[in-house]
This record gives structure tokens, C-alpha cells and sequence, in this order.
């Protein structure tokens, strides 16, 4: 298992400082990243926790996972690595082809 935790369920008014401060009672945090819109920077309820040791990563997910924040229920779990994104999509992705084709 990893150190990398996924925090889902996260109020969308949480700090990465109130995140690292809930999870420092379970071990050390490395670091604490709250994912926010690239367009509104409003929080997009989640977020990343990176525990100094697996060992503290485990007990993270088990007194926290479930737990409520401001009355929004938290899910913690090992993060999953990210999977490669396809770069196709949108209006003028057929490389000139089709019907938007000048």
C-alpha cells in the first residue's frame, strides 16, 4: 500500500490546512492538496493527502474513512495512479474532417 490517500466528501470551504490538521492526528503529512475548478477556483469537494508511511496511511483510512466534516461525509481511501488521458474530443478533433470543416 501507498502513503497517497484520496479524500472525497470534502466541504467545499475546507483548507488544505484544515485537511493536514485532521489528518496529523493519524501520523505525519507530507503534504495536503485541495483540488479546485481550473476556471472558478471554487473546491471541487476532494482531494489528496500524502502520509509520511504507509503504516500512517492505514491508519488514516481506518479513523477517518466514513467520519463527518461540516456535516459532509468523508471517503478515504489509497489513491489510484492516474490514468493516461486520450487527447481527442471537442469540436475539432477529427483533424479537419466533417461537417465543421471550412
Amino acid at each position: 500500500m501507498g502513503s497517497k490517500l484520496y479524500v472525497g466528501g470534502l466541504p467545499y470551504a475546507a483548507t488544505e490546512a484544515e485537511v493536514t490538521t485532521l489528518f496529523a492526528a493519524h501520523g505525519t503529512v507530507e503534504s495536503a492538496r485541495v483540488i479546485a475548478d481550473k476556471f472558478t477556483g471554487q473546491s471541487r469537494g476532494f482531494g489528496f493527502v500524502e502520509m509520511s508511511t504507509p503504516q500512517e496511511a492505514q491508519a488514516a483510512i481506518t479513523a477517518l474513512n466514513g467520519t463527518q466534516m461540516d456535516g459532509r461525509s468523508l471517503t478515504v481511501n489509497e489513491a489510484k495512479p492516474m490514468e493516461a488521458r486520450s487527447g481527442g474530443g471537442g469540436r475539432f478533433s477529427e483533424g479537419g474532417r466533417g461537417r465543421n470543416r471550412f
